[in-house]
């Protein structure tokens, strides 16, 4: 048996490509919508992918289990548990609690393991040609290395009212009745890692074991004591902000996540077709260096998705593909540099980019305003905006300022001031850069802390110490 694990670092998230070498077949699971890499690993190992399934309605990354089943003619199947308000609205087959999907001597049963959503799915698998009793859980967001998938993503994200109560005791029912009935030995791979906001407190580590969990997981001792309610009330603590995004993400991930095909290199535009689509308004520029570097000069109304490990991420903070209808031009160093950003906005189904441009020379440039830490007491500013998390700004912030976290800004702009200069921050300037620049795009009037949060206190700290 063969399993291997397909981590984006971008949106934390994993994807399981399991395959059986005596017959040939695979089956995928949670994939992303850029499949290749799938395809790839069937090749080298010469396997057909035979069936592509998920754990649950994804909120946080947009699924590809359509896109690699239409592209390899596997079949899909989905989770038919839920009850009637969360069934997927597209074709598929149904998996309920106990069912099995065969690879050669491999068998993969499906365990309904409510909780973090009402219809999730966890996957425990089987090498029959090693043993007769399982030894892999592909839990999903179910549980995760020293955590719990979210039961509250329902009200964050999806429109929901107080079902995260109901959603903590079905998590604390499936950690009773289907985790901590299996082996001690069984290998546990989450869906996602530290850095998703799926859970508050996600382990870095790949993967675990049944036994490991039971005994230092932060829930053991609530299961071991049979305390529901303790263990509810630690659970829902101190959860993240939720990206609004999600809400997208879940609304597509239900309906059925549009089929993008083979996708085509993106070319490179010429400098002046780039000028005459910023004049008319029916391009956006996307400025994908690092905030220090924007600081010196950006291309007016452009926005900054700081190319790297988070495009996708950052991207989904300021495109909103439902109302953003214009294609991205993007700054990239090289033509790969740009498919590669492409890869990552279209697994949070960001579909429509132009090209790219390898610089700005002969673009529209302008300077985006910055305030120095030491000015901001005097400064006249309708509104201080703290983009970082709620429980950073809990932890610490610049007295009387607002928070609201950079992945909610455009969806709350109500929030905001109509009039007067916006001074934004966030810890250290990337995540203020990427809100800011949206704001900008938006019409507001924003100035950037220089140096956001840490810069406010080393400037604090060296006022003091004089």
């Amino acid at each position: 048996m063969l399993i291997e694990r397909i981590y984006d670092e971008d949106l934390a998230q994993a994807s399981y490509f399991i395959g059986c070498q005596a017959k040939g077949e695979a089956l995928v699971v949670d994939p992303r919508r850029d499949i290749g890499v799938y395809e790839s690993l069937a090749a080298v190992n010469g396997m057909k992918i035979v069936a592509v399934t998920e754990t649950h309605i994804h909120a946080d990354f947009l699924s590809g289990s359509r896109e690699l089943a239409a592209a390899t003619g596997a079949t899909l199947y989905v989770s038919g548990e839920g009850g009637t308000d969360w069934q997927y609205r597209f074709e598929a087959e149904r998996l309920v609690d106990q069912d099995e999907i065969t690879l050669g001597n491999i068998t993969v049963k499906a365990l309904h393991t409510p909780g973090h959503t009402p219809e999730h799915l966890s996957f425990l698998i089987t090498d029959g040609a090693f043993a007769d009793a399982p030894g892999y859980l592909l839990s999903g967001d179910f549980v995760f290395s020293g955590d719990l998938g979210r039961p509250d993503l329902l009200d964050e994200a999806a429109g929901g009212i107080d079902t995260r109560f109901d959603g903590a005791k079905q998590l604390f029912t499936s950690l009773q009745e289907k985790f901590l009935t299996l082996p001690d030995h069984v290998q546990v791979h989450p869906g996602h890692g530290a850095g998703s906001a799926c859970g508050k407190a996600l382990g870095a580590i790949p993967s675990s074991t049944v036994g490991y969990e039971r005994l230092y997981a932060w829930w053991g001792p609530y299961l071991a004591a049979n305390d529901e309610q303790g263990f509810i009330n630690e659970l829902l603590d101190g959860q993240p902000d939720a990206h609004a995004y999600f809400g997208r993400m879940k609304r597509e991930n239900r309906e059925g996540p549009a089929i993008v095909g083979e996708r085509a290199h993106l070319a490179e535009l010429a400098a002046a077709d780039v000028v005459a689509g910023l004049a008319e308004d029916t391009m956006t520029f996307v400025d994908t260096r690092n905030h220090e570097q924007v600081h010196q000069g950006t291309v007016t109304g452009s926005l900054n998705v700081p190319a790297g490990n988070k495009v996708a991420s950052y991207g989904a903070w300021v495109v909103n593909p439902d109302t953003d209808k214009k294609p991205l031009v993007l700054l990239a160093t090289d033509q790969a540099a740009a498919q590669q950003m492409w890869d990552h906005l279209v697994r949070v189904g960001i579909d429509n980019v132009a090209g790219y441009v390898t610089g700005i020379e002969g673009l529209p440039v302008s300077t985006p305003a910055l305030i120095q830490p030491e000015e901001l007491e005097g400064f006249d500013a309708a509104m201080v905006l703290d983009v970082r998390n709620r429980t950073e700004h809990a932890a610490g912030h610049i007295p009387g300022s607002h928070q609201l976290s950079g992945g909610r800004v455009m969806w709350n702009l109500d929030q905001l001031p109509g009039e007067g200069t916006i001074v934004s921050y966030c810890q250290s300037g990337v995540r203020n850069s990427v809100a800011a620049s949206a704001l900008r795009r938006a019409g507001y009037d924003v100035v950037e802390l220089d140096g956001s949060y840490a810069g406010w206190q080393q400037a604090r700290e060296a006022v003091s110490s004089i």
